[in-house]
């Protein structure tokens, strides 16, 4: 079967030649074919790749192959089911490929719905006419109009930010910095309205999936009028692939002119992009932890001086990287600096744990302002980042804690019903029961150590036996739609207390929550990890901003048994600037990013040594390159070292880290090392990635 262009008449479509195709396969391609249909740059095709049929993309046309011509095979089938992607679109996808040192076709395939890049959804049994054309021929949901929202008045900061954006010519990045609750969506809305109504289009990202609801119904009720509706489409991994396919099609077909997504939807095949926004742009989740290690943010400012449009960068706690930006000058920072109401930002009282009784890990200062806030019928959060019912189970006999058999690391005791509890391994999946007795010295008295959302949620329940108690974390919105119908129910004065993990952190607009109490925060507080304290801050003042929004007398405690910490201190005054100010001194002290610029190269195999050999040889590899390029100056190797946690699914984990003063320095010398890795004698030993601008060491 061959599926041939209807339009044959393109002058960029040619007969029988040579065709250039990149594939979703771990090698640097691109690899060429002779095809004897009608083709252009864009379009998928179907080609023999060893032993199995692949899809492809056509990203090149060449008047001669790169490889004896007797060699060649053909294309299969030519797919002109979607029209073929835009040049600026593969633009965009090379200079991803060529950043982050991944094959071209690791990045153009899987920015593709999972049918458009499946051969059996086109040659299977039933794959009559193919997966867009039978979606077509299925109805699409209809699409009810949404009652338009008031448009509020801008106070004086939000217009002016409003006013620098919309009349920004070409492009420009802007730092939009507001403290919680000072209306940096309504700067949004406004400069999208005005985007929309020059008939451009507008792309949205924010953080995570549970976010989307609430900004897409904000979306419709303000911007369909201009919009139309059912102009909005959103992108997100939890949507089926039917659902994401017809978000998709709407998208390249240029009926959506909004595009709200998580950070998948920066390879949104959009046309006339007029506005890209990035809200919470600090958030760890814009970066990809697999494949393609990519951070959205980052693309989305490249894609915006590509296309030649602003780029909107908002954050009430902005990363250090692009704060640094902008006291250089490559960022336009536009400051918000009071809450949209007139309301207070909310009171900060740090209750110092290290003398007091405590009960299940909250301090008698926690309990009597829980106390007076449900007496006084406001709604309370307790903020606790630890899924699960205990962080692990011990026996106090012997010593014995709950050990993960694959991994280096507790397996989480987790209640699965009320009674029933089993242990989890939360990376790797492995599950088992609770033992009867200790394995090792036959004690029944085993007992949880420490506290995850589940035991707080029940202790609360004994304490606060009237009160409504709801938890939000990743347990508990497994289910499609269970997270957007707890929002919900908290936002609708149905939950007195909420408990819950970072998911409730930041975003959501709580009309009646007067208290957020803070608990185990110091966990992060002495990471390995250099930037454990940004991350902290940022959550800690995200998870406050929750507090008053609407009553302007919200309070936060936060449990610590280190208050005098530069973290919890810049908390108590709300001072961001403060925080990053000493941040950058140690970072700069230490030439840390964004002072400097990194990569990892990490390595997986059966032994510890295995990998630390590789890694080794990769080392030695590049010093000699480090040579012939004279930058031996410019770039630190680092010694290979194990991962914290070892072992992982019983594959043992090890790391190499490069860093350079300057970036143009590392990126020379990553293509050519990556040239020479399969190479080493130890590569067939072990699974290796390189991962450029890494957020965790």
């Amino acid at each position: 079967m061959a599926i041939i262009p209807s339009d044959i008449s393109r002058p960029d479509a040619l007969t029988g030649q040579w065709v250039r195709v990149v594939l979703d396969v771990p090698l640097q391609g691109p690899f060429d074919y002779r095809c004897d249909f009608p083709v252009a740059t864009g379009m998928r095709v179907i080609v023999p790749f060893g032993r199995r049929k692949m899809i492809g993309m056509v990203v090149g046309l060449p008047d001669v192959p790169a490889y004896d011509p007797k060699l060649i095979k053909s294309v299969e089938t030519v797919l002109d089911d979607i029209d073929p992607l835009p040049d600026h679109w593969l633009k965009f996808a090379q200079f991803a490929a060529d950043y982050y040192q991944r094959p071209l076709g690791e990045v153009v395939l899987p920015a593709l719905p999972v049918s458009l890049r499946s051969v059996t959804a086109y040659q299977g049994k039933r794959s009559a006419g193919g997966p867009v054309a039978r979606l077509d021929n299925r109805r699409a949901p209809a699409m009810k109009a949404v009652a338009a929202s008031d448009v509020p008045a801008l106070n004086e900061a939000q217009q002016q930010a409003v006013t620098e954006i919309v009349s920004a010519e070409g492009f420009k990045a802007f730092l939009l910095y507001g403290v919680t609750g000072s209306g940096k969506t309504e700067v949004y809305l406004h400069a999208a309205a005005q985007a929309l109504a020059r008939g451009q289009r507008v792309l949205m990202l924010v953080p995570e999936i549970n976010l989307t609801p609430q900004f897409e119904q904000a979306l419709r009720a303000r911007l369909e009028p201009v919009a139309g509706v059912g102009g909005l489409a959103v992108l997100h991994s939890g949507l089926s692939d039917g659902e994401r396919l017809r978000a998709w099609l709407r998208v390249q077909r240029g009926e959506a002119r909004v595009v709200l997504g998580t950070r998948l939807a920066i390879f949104a095949p959009m046309q006339d992009v007029g506005l890209i926004v990035v809200d919470e742009e600090h958030d760890p989740s814009y970066k990809q932890q697999d494949g393609l290690r990519y951070s959205a943010r980052d693309l989305a400012v490249w894609r915006g001086h590509d296309l030649g449009v602003p780029v909107v960068l908002g954050s009430a706690t902005p990363s250090l990287e692009s704060w640094v930006r902008a006291d250089r000058g490559q960022y336009k920072r536009l400051d918000l600096p009071a809450r949209a109401r007139a309301v207070s930002l909310p009171s900060v009282r740090l209750v110092d744990t290290r003398r007091l009784k405590m009960d299940h890990g909250m301090s008698p200062h926690l309990l009597t302002a829980m106390r007076e806030r449900l007496d006084n019928k406001e709604q309370v959060l307790i903020f606790l980042n630890r899924r699960g019912y205990a962080p692990a189970l011990h026996c106090a006999s012997c010593g014995w804690v709950s050990q993960c058999p694959r991994c280096t690391t507790f397996t989480v005791l987790h209640r699965s019903t009320p009674g029933r509890h089993q242990l989890h391994c939360h990376h790797c999946g492995y599950q088992q029961r609770v033992p009867a007795s200790c394995p090792d010295c036959g004690d029944q008295d085993l007992q949880p150590m420490g506290r995850g959302t589940q035991r707080i949620e029940e202790h609360l329940a004994e304490l606060f036996p009237e009160s409504r108690i709801a938890r939000i974390d990743a347990d508990s919105t497994r289910k499609k739609g269970s997270a957007q119908a707890l929002f919900a129910s908290v936002h609708a004065g149905e939950v007195d207390i909420l408990v819950g993990t970072q998911m409730v952190a930041k975003g959501h607009d709580f009309a009646n929550l007067g208290l957020v109490g803070v608990l185990n925060a110091d966990a992060m507080l002495f990471s390995q990890d250099f930037r454990a304290p940004e991350r902290l801050f940022a959550q800690l003042m995200q998870v406050a901003g929750r507090a008053g929004r609407h009553t302007g007398h919200g309070e936060v405690i936060v449990q610590t048994g280190y208050p005098e910490q530069p973290v919890y201190q810049a908390l108590l005054k709300h001072d961001y600037s403060g925080f990053a100010k000493h941040s950058m001194q140690e970072r700069e002290s230490a030439m840390l990013p964004p002072f400097s610029h990194q990569a990892l190269l990490s390595a997986e195999a059966r032994e510890l040594n295995v990998a630390i050999a590789f890694l080794q040889s990769a080392k030695e590899a590049a010093q000699a390159l480090m040579e012939q390029q004279q930058s031996a100056e410019m770039i630190t190797l680092y010694d290979p070292v194990p991962l914290r946690i070892v072992r992982v699914d019983n594959m043992c984990r090890a790391q190499l880290l490069l860093e350079a003063s300057h970036r143009p320095a590392i990126q020379s010398l990553l293509r050519q090392w990556l040239a020479e890795m399969n190479e080493l004698p130890e590569s067939r030993k072990v699974r290796w990635q390189l991962e450029v601008d890494p957020l965790e060491i």
